[in-house]
């Protein structure tokens, strides 16, 4: 079987921010991009296996800066799948593969078996899109708890205990009640101990008040401590005040700065974010989704529609924006839920933000409403997110030495964003995936194109 594989006559669009490339040729050797380019620059040896691809176009594989791979939300599914969460991540990453999503941000979650279904993608036991993780949202509770989901009475204490400590391993709602130095010293142990690749802390919590729950010292520690560990650190936020100390803290990526509260994002903060070119993980949505949410769920639109004067002030401004979805594996049973998203899982909701699978395609097309350059979305969905994360050496680029992570697409993505759903093939680490055999016995997803 030849290691060496050429991909002809097709237009090339490398996620560099180049102009397309007509009638190119893109070489893979042993999972990597040896050359890419114009056909007639590009030696194609006598023994690699030549694919026509007259008619499509080639981009990187793409990538969504924030999802959550274990779809376990509701208490029944969390009871039902413990000691399983790990088996929920593998479908939630081949849902992810089956549509393009080569590479994935997992910002909230189980750390011990996101790494164990982690272990199995890059072993080649099972197939998925590759992943980074943060585990816990460190200062927040697991997910049996007021920041996810109220329980009252139904389960004793030592049941959600249980649960929330798979996700909290140590850095819960405690941490907010440590000194400065102890908080350093926890997350210090909680990085250890997980061997987790980057660090999300919460600056505001994450119930309907907004309240601060680090000072600034303290989230100062937790970024220095996180830097000197080696690891980046972003901060979830919902305020605009949390937001300013996150920045003020030297977070390296800003986690849905665009959520605000009903206070649009002051200049002389926006104008700070725009200049450092700080990563925006901003979660943009259609105009035919804030629409929906206008006429049945007023009060969520207000603070939606806030969030989306803060985005089209970043893209008017030139920010450095992400495609971000917040999207887990979500299939009847969460939607049947009545206690989780009330009114909002449901079948009749348009353009729904946050279904893998899907929310990455509803997130270029609501970047498109907003009037980003359609180049630029391309690279908030490719390039940019490998930049942010630090993993451009080897991700987000068409270019030699880079990972063969590959979508080809049978419409041109310049020319309309319903042109990503075109998908004709998905090639990772230069093996061609096969789409059929993917999300195949969902134990709880749907799969979002059956």
């Amino acid at each position: 079987m030849p290691t060496v594989t050429a991909l002809t006559r097709t237009t090339l669009l490398d996620g560099t921010g180049a102009d397309p490339v007509p009638d190119a040729t893109v070489l893979i050797e042993d999972g990597r991009i040896a050359a890419a380019g114009p056909s007639a620059s590009v030696e194609v040896p006598a023994d690699a296996e030549v694919r026509d691809l007259s008619g499509t176009w080639v981009i990187p594989g793409l990538m969504d800066a924030n999802i959550h791979l274990v779809s376990a939300r509701t208490p029944d599914t969390l009871l039902e799948f413990e000691g399983r969460y790990d088996e929920l991540a593998l479908e939630a990453a081949e849902i992810a593969l089956k549509y393009g999503l080569t590479t994935v941000f997992d910002t909230w979650g189980p750390a011990a078996p996101l790494l164990a279904a982690r272990e199995k993608i890059d072993s080649g036991e099972r197939v998925g899109a590759r992943f980074f993780c943060a585990g816990n949202i460190l200062g927040l509770e697991g997910p049996m708890s007021e920041d996810f989901f109220k329980t009252g009475l139904t389960f004793e204490p030592e049941t959600k205990d249980r649960i929330n400590a798979i996700w909290e391993v140590g850095c819960g709602t405690d941490l907010i009640s440590m000194t400065v130095d102890q908080i350093g010293e926890a997350v210090g142990r909680y990085i250890d101990s997980t061997g987790v690749d980057f660090i999300k802390y919460a600056a505001s919590d994450h119930r309907a008040e907004g309240f601060l729950l680090f000072s600034e010292a303290a989230q100062r520690r937790i970024v220095e401590v996180c830097h000197d560990k080696g690891l980046l650190v972003q901060a979830h936020t919902t305020t605009v005040e949390s937001l300013r100390m996150e920045v003020q803290a030297g977070a390296d990526l800003l986690q849905h700065p665009d959520i605000t509260g009903p206070t649009p994002i002051p200049e002389a903060l926006l104008e700070a974010i725009v200049d450092r070119q700080l990563p925006c993980m901003s979660l943009m949505v259609t105009e035919r989704y804030l629409e929906w949410l206008d006429e049945h769920k007023p009060q969520q639109a207000a603070v939606r529609r806030v969030a989306d004067r803060n985005n089209r002030a970043f893209v008017e401004r030139g920010a450095r924006v992400l495609n971000t979805t917040d999207a887990f594996a979500y299939g009847q049973r969460v939607k049947n839920h009545a206690g989780f998203r009330p009114g909002l899982l449901t079948d009749d909701v348009p353009d729904m933000p946050t279904q893998i699978g899907r929310g990455h395609f509803l997130w270029i097309q609501a970047a498109w409403e907003r009037g980003m350059d359609p180049m630029e979305i391309l690279r908030s969905s490719s390039a940019h997110i490998a930049e942010a994360y630090g993993k451009a050496d080897r991700y987000g680029t068409v270019t030699p030495g880079k990972a063969a992570d590959l979508v080809v697409l049978g419409a041109d993505p310049l020319a309309a964003p319903e042109s990503y759903r075109s998908i004709v093939a998905v090639l990772k680490d230069g093996v061609t995936i096969d789409r059929d055999a993917l999300a195949q016995n969902l134990l709880l997803a749907d799969d979002p194109g059956a």
